[in-house]
């Protein structure tokens, strides 16, 4: 049955049962169940139709970067072919390009997971009222109108309207973000415009039942339930481009419009201003093309990211997909999940009163008071033969509290053996255990919620003695009571008596009256240790944390304020926070216009995580989102970069993430931020020493056409952009993070790899490459240059030249962008290792084709005498000298700062 087609949660559960019509107790007939089935299909999550290998393989070559490589290897087949030198670079290229879309359908195929994880998650089985007879059913088999029963420990079939409920509890963190287990009552009014959470006569598939026992009528199955909407949702989502593939794209773009007009403008001055063969200009503008199209940038760039990738794998971050290595560097705002992500998802005692007082969880206590023993006797927590305790998460904490305080409760339940219960229930909100004290007498033990427990309490347990309770002491009670739900913590009482014999019949009225309150317990899912300091860590470096909780929003506001993500100080805090119901009145062009004044969003639904997202996407902002529920996969996959949680993360918002932190630390995080931005300034590096070698090489064939030279062959350009151009680039990636990395605010959307001061160094050194490399072929074809050869040998001698100094030139200048305004002799020149490494090995393969006899006459190239060399690699080295002048200027006029922009 559609969600559309009626509402289940409002009207009576009898008014639900006649639109299904079913029957509560005989429930449907076999034959019905079957044609219900054949109408509403299996219960069961579909995926959308996917894409053959095949299908996503040439879809990785739409890409304007992969088209420009495309057309670089055709222009390099022609060039070679024309040459004579063959098509060696061009095969390169083409293996550059399918390297990296196979790359891209692993990544494709590995994002497909979420969906996968989704359909696993039901429950295998179910136990269903069929023909007046309870049989068990495969959970795919059942269909609305179904009659299901569920106890402790189950799994939800199916979203259900509940018709009878017997203490029951859900665990429903993973599809809504509450941290402890939701009270279910059937018989509870709901507004029609209730979020999930505050749906109370409702379970939904795939929760969890902690306590009790329910009879529920199926009301939607698959693609219907609130599992279902939220696979839709994943499918239907958009996969942001991230901030990395939007700069490759866009400088693909920008450089092909560049290579046509620099080409074709080099042709026309070539042929019609000077005079030159058409076919050689031709080959020398196909040449220039070659020249600028940076082809190894994306190989690079995938080399950069896979080693920071391999380098946050070792910090606990396990990235899905390579472009979210460089995303996490320019995230400027970190929506997070509270529960397990911000805080432990296990609940804690951190405040106790008893005697009258108001203490601290850790301080000492008396494990044989019946203050405690009034908490952990009216208790069902297991545990189990590893020492974990197992229940509700309540429950878990009062006993581990005690465990934490050396009770040695296994020997007290058995001294005090349990002959008797009055289960807890959503009306009366009380739990009780009668327990024998073997000496003829009973020890009763109650626990509940405080306002009602007091109404049964006639004495108080103080200062060792049993008094009667007095109007003072209930209003000092309630007041500490008061005090700690103020603070976000969930608080219950304790209370208990000695009786000498158990009632004929044991229930709410012989049992929970005439008792010694014993205290109160004030309890939290406590936030992480490590997370506050993270988030003034990355408040410092321009992010901002935003708390996105299915929680309520006192609860939400507590935990924010204890986390900085709101100002303790500030009492206007509320103001600061919005409920899901507070969205839902307001639209999405309002929720653009005011999403930046929240810090906190608490109450909230899957669908009100993406509008939030999607919010701060539309202010330009690079979003990432962090979550471990099913409630958080579709804002998981809209966000820039999801970040899912690795123990405690279900598997289908690990397979919406990007990136899933192995240790579950939110810490993890912001070191992952601090990597990604290294990664971002590794291969802006990359990109500056390219674009300024490849422009220094365009520069210098453009000009020398103006001048009417030859001062490069086809393959001295392309053996200069294979070997000068990629060992050090990559090299260049290994760069170790710079001292002020985390100190500027993130890269927005409109800043690009060119941001920064990187544009017009390139410009610089480019122009500076070219005019060092114009001037020795000048020095040695027409200058002073003594030499014995004249004619087309000094012409070849010019080349062979200018060819080795552009090549050095470039070598030497992969030192000057290890920093953009920084001195070169700030730290250790030679603190890169590979970098040292990628030198002599570019080095060798440059200067061999000269020194090696038999290769020099395969490039066209003269031998140097000792002065040459001398000439060629002063003339090479001083571009570090200029751009150390040029930096200095840069930084004595405070111009390098206007390029970086500092944390506001």
């Amino acid at each position: 049955m559609s969600k559309e087609d009626f509402v289940a949660y409002t009207g009576s559960s009898d008014e639900i049962i006649k639109t299904l019509k079913t029957d509560p107790r005989s429930g449907l007939s076999k034959e019905e169940a079957q044609a219900r089935l054949e109408q509403y299909g299996e219960n069961v999550i579909h995926e959308e139709e996917r894409r053959s290998m095949l299908q996503k393989f040439f879809d990785q070559f739409k890409d304007f970067m992969i088209i420009v490589l495309l057309a670089a290897a055709v222009v390099s087949a022609v060039v070679g072919i024309a040459e004579g030198e063959g098509v060696a670079d061009a095969i390169i290229i083409l293996i550059v390009v399918i390297l990296n879309a196979l790359l891209g359908v692993f990544q494709e195929a590995k994002a497909e997971d979420a969906i996968d994880a989704l359909k696993d998650m039901s429950s295998p089985e179910a136990t269903v009222i069929r023909d007046n007879d309870h049989i068990k059913v495969k959970s795919t088999e059942l269909v609305p109108g179904d009659i299901v029963a569920l106890e402790a420990g189950d799994v939800v079939p199916a979203d259900m309207r509940f018709i009878e409920t017997n203490s029951l509890k859900i665990e429903e963190a993973a599809l809504t973000g509450e941290s402890v287990p939701v009270e279910k009552n059937a018989a509870a009014e709901v507004a029609g415009d209730a979020g999930i959470g505050d749906r109370s006569n409702m379970g939904f598939s795939s929760t969890n039942v902690t306590y009790g026992r329910a009879l529920g009528v199926v009301t939607h199955t698959g693609m219907n339930t609130e599992v279902g909407h939220i696979a839709a949702m994943l499918s239907s989502t958009d996969k942001q481009l991230t901030p990395l593939q939007r700069d490759q794209e866009q400088l693909g773009k920008t450089l092909t419009y560049l290579i046509i007009a620099i080409a074709v403008l080099t042709f026309i001055v070539g042929v019609f201003l000077k005079g030159f063969a058409p076919i050689q200009m031709l080959l020398v503008s196909i040449s220039l093309a070659v020249a600028a199209i940076p082809e190894g940038l994306p190989a690079i760039t995938t080399i950069i990211l896979s080693l920071g990738t391999q380098t946050m794998a070792d910090r606990k971050a396990l990235v899905r997909t390579l472009p979210a290595v460089e995303t996490l560097g320019s995230t400027q705002v970190i929506c997070s999940d509270k529960t397990g992500t911000l805080t432990l998802n296990e609940m804690t005692i951190e405040k106790v009163y008893y005697d009258g007082e108001l203490h601290n969880a850790d301080e000492e206590l008396d494990t044989n008071s019946e203050f405690i023993r009034s908490f952990v006797f009216a208790n069902d927590s297991k545990i189990d033969s590893q020492g974990n305790v197992n229940g509700d998460p309540t429950e878990t904490a009062m006993v581990k509290y005690a465990l934490d305080h050396k009770m040695n409760l296994k020997e007290q339940l058995q001294e005090f053996s349990r002959v008797n219960e009055v289960p807890f229930d959503s009306d009366r909100k009380l739990m009780s255990t009668v327990h024998d004290m073997g000496n003829g007498k009973y020890f009763v033990a109650v626990k509940g919620a405080p306002d009602q427990l007091i109404k049964r309490a006639t004495h108080i347990h103080k200062n060792g003695e049993i008094v009667p309770i007095e109007q003072t002491d209930i209003d000092h009670i309630m007041e500490n009571n008061t005090h700690m739900a103020r603070e976000a913590l969930r608080v219950l009482a304790g209370a208990y008596k000695i009786i000498d014999s158990v009632p004929s019949e044991v229930n709410t009225d012989t049992i929970e009256n005439n008792l010694v309150f014993a205290g109160l317990v004030g309890m939290i899912d406590p936030e992480r240790s490590e997370a506050k300091a993270s988030i003034e860590k990355a408040r410092k470096a321009g992010i901002r944390t935003v708390m996105i909780t299915g929680d309520h929003a006192v609860t939400a506001q507590a935990i924010a304020e204890r986390l900085t993500i709101l100002d303790p100080n500030d009492a206007n805090n509320e103001e600061h926070v919005m409920t899901g119901a507070e969205l839902n009145e307001i639209s999405d062009e309002e929720l653009i216009k005011h999403v930046q004044d929240y810090s906190v969003y608490a109450r909230v639904s899957p669908e009100h995580k993406v509008r939030i997202i999607k919010a701060w996407q539309a202010n330009g902002r690079v979003v990432s989102m962090t979550g471990d529920g099913v409630n958080d996969a579709p804002s998981l996959k809209q966000a820039d970069i999801g970040v899912g949680m690795g123990i405690t993360g279900t598997e289908v918002s690990k397979g919406a993430s990007d990136m899933v932190l192995a240790d579950d630390n939110f810490q993890t995080i912001v070191v992952a931020v601090e990597e990604g931005r290294k990664v971002f300034s590794n291969i802006q590096k990359a990109v500056q020493f390219l674009l300024s070698a490849n422009l220094g090489e365009v520069i210098t064939l453009f000009m020398a056409t103006l001048f009417g030279w030859v001062i490069l062959e086809p393959i001295h350009i392309l053996w200069i952009n294979l070997v000068t151009d990629v060992f050090p680039a990559i090299a260049l990636g290994m760069e170790p993070a710079e001292s002020n990395v985390m100190s500027h605010s993130p890269r927005t959307k409109d800043d690009s790899f060119l941001s920064f001061g990187i544009a017009p160094s390139i410009l610089y050194q480019g122009i500076l490459e070219a005019a060092i490399t114009l001037f020795v072929y000048w020095y040695a074809a027409e200058g002073p240059m003594q030499t014995n050869l004249v004619g087309d040998e000094r012409h070849v001698l010019a080349e062979t030249m200018a060819f080795i100094t552009l090549g050095l030139i470039q070598l030497f200048h992969s030192y000057n962008v290890k920093s953009t305004f920084g001195s070169l002799f700030r730290r250790n020149p030679f603190d890169n290792k590979w970098l040292n490494g990628a030198f002599l090995l570019s080095g060798f393969m440059l200067l061999g084709v000269i020194l090696i006899p038999g290769i020099s006459q395969f490039f066209d190239v003269h031998a140097l005498t000792g002065g040459q060399w001398g000439i060629v690699i002063a003339a090479a080295f001083s571009i570090v000298i200029i751009v150390e002048i040029v930096k200095f200027l840069f930084r004595s006029t405070g111009a390098d700062e206007k390029f970086n922009r500092a944390v506001e």
